[in-house]
């Protein structure tokens, strides 16, 4: 086998979110036969974080990696899951005390995909700097093949992190602002690169909450909770196409799934 295929989904949200994700992978999973299949779970707990038992659930859909984002400790019950062996990783650049890790392998068919999650800084909360954070990481890797979760808000900030790290990388794709971008390209170096993959989660919906809830708080900026909308999920995500020799990225492809 000279190439193969990276699935990557975007960032789950809610119960929608995770049963078209559970109802669909599989014939995804048959149409570009993935060697490895990864998703960004930060927000499949309600919206908001994510549980060890939903965690479990998909995995068990056959994502072989979860990436998490800046609500990865929303839910306290994940702390000791995430110090586990499970492969999930949380953002990199935070201090070391922090429950979990960053950065995992995977294994199969004689490719070792290193999994790297990492946060922005530009308007989210404070984090280390994750220029500086993924030179570490590369040097103590023996591996190639690197997939990177760039978890960030500012399109700037995103697209400054794919030319940084370009032919260091097999990929790196956006998470977080739920809305996927047309930008999907293979860098000068082998790098794929994307803005944002988009969610898996409720159409219909503002990045997947209830979009009356939403309206509410931007009609009159009361204090609203928001709440996962109650809609039919569709995917989005990419496929990459990886030549299993040097772990460099040949295309980069858009998927979408569902109604």
């Amino acid at each position: 086998m000279s190439n193969y295929t990276i699935l990557f989904l975007g960032d789950i949200v809610g119960k929608p979110g995770r049963n078209v994700v559970k109802e669909s992978l599989a014939s995804l999973v048959e149409t570009y036969r993935p060697l490895f299949v990864i998703a960004n779970g930060e927000n499949s707990a309600g919206g908001v974080g994510i549980t060890p038992s939903i965690a479990e659930e998909i995995f068990r859909t056959g994502v072989d990696a979860i990436t998490l984002g800046n609500h990865a400790f929303n839910k306290k019950e994940i702390y000791d899951y995430l110090g586990g062996d499970r492969p999930i990783v949380r953002p990199a650049n935070l201090p070391p005390s922090a429950p979990g890790r960053g950065c995992c392998i995977v294994e199969t068919d004689d490719v070792r995909l290193a999994v790297v999650n990492l946060c922005g800084r530009v308007f989210l909360d404070t984090y280390d700097d994750p220029f500086r954070a993924i030179d570490s990481i590369l040097e103590g890797l023996d591996t190639p093949h690197v997939w990177i979760d760039f978890h960030a808000e500012a399109t700037s900030e995103k697209i400054a992190f794919g030319y940084y790290v370009d032919g260091r990388a097999t990929a790196v794709v956006g998470t977080h602002t739920h809305v996927q971008t047309a930008d999907e390209r293979v860098l000068p170096g082998g790098t794929a690169y994307i803005t944002d993959v988009g969610m898996c989660g409720p159409v219909g919906s503002v990045i997947g909450m209830d979009r009356d809830l939403i309206l509410h708080r931007f009609l009159t900026t009361l204090p609203t909770k928001f709440e996962v909308a109650d809609a039919p999920g569709v995917i989005s995500g990419v496929v990459v196409n990886v030549k299993k020799q040097d772990g460099r990225a040949e295309s980069i492809e858009r998927v979408t799934f569902g109604p």
